[in-house]
């Protein structure tokens, strides 16, 4: 599996982001559920997918919860943030999400349409304790399960295109289309020329069509 960024930033990113939501959550009062989605809107999330160090490893949690909350919200008042002697359930949720997003390379949005807080909140009582990466098999189980749609299928849909019209316009076999559609054939493993004539009969780029 191709990871978001490299893992020499995992821990500073996961512990960033862990800070961020516990600062906003605990200190600032926002509603957990809200600041997800005040997250995933923010240019933050994007900076962190693309696996940009400054914001990775270069910025605190509440510098990147401050950066959040102003962008999109207007908030700019930083309350001072408490001595703390444990990591608390928000600081969890950020930590296991960022882990995951890095495992993934899925966007931050795709993960919490699937997870909601509430979702989140208990799953730190049963796992907190153990490996993150259970964690994250049980994100990806439940990730995948939701996107049951390969994202061909989903692009070619809202194309308008049918397989046997892809078929011809694109010059790559009616069958191979088919399966790749019903996961019986890795579209990863494709070669660069078919998926160049997919993507351009799609309007799409070729990493578009690839499965995280």
């Amino acid at each position: 599996m191709t990871h978001a960024y490299q893992e020499i930033y995992l821990s500073n990113a996961q512990a960033a982001l862990g800070d961020a939501f516990d600062y906003a959550i605990r200190v600032c009062g926002v509603p957990g559920e809200n600041f997800i989605k005040l997250f995933t809107v923010s240019s933050v999330s994007k900076h962190m997918e693309n696996g940009e160090p400054a914001y990775l490893a270069g910025k605190s949690g509440i510098e990147l919860a401050a950066q959040i909350l102003a962008e999109t919200t207007g908030m700019t008042e930083q309350p001072e943030q408490p001595e703390r002697y444990a990591r608390s359930c928000e600081y969890w949720i950020g930590w296991a999400v960022a882990y995951y997003q890095w495992y993934s390379g899925r966007k931050y949005s795709e993960i919490f349409e699937v997870l909601s807080f509430a979702e989140l909140e208990k799953m730190y009582y049963t796992l907190h304790e153990a490996d993150v990466s259970k964690f994250a098999g049980i994100a990806d189980a439940r990730i995948r399960e939701h996107f049951a749609e390969t994202n061909l299928k989903r692009i070619r849909t809202a194309y308008g295109c049918s397989q046997a019209e892809l078929a011809k316009k694109s010059g790559v076999g009616l069958r191979s289309i088919q399966l790749y559609e019903q996961r019986q054939k890795d579209i990863n493993k494709a070669s660069a020329e078919s998926l160049y004539k997919i993507s351009k009969v799609l309007g799409c780029a070729m990493e578009d069509l690839l499965e995280k």
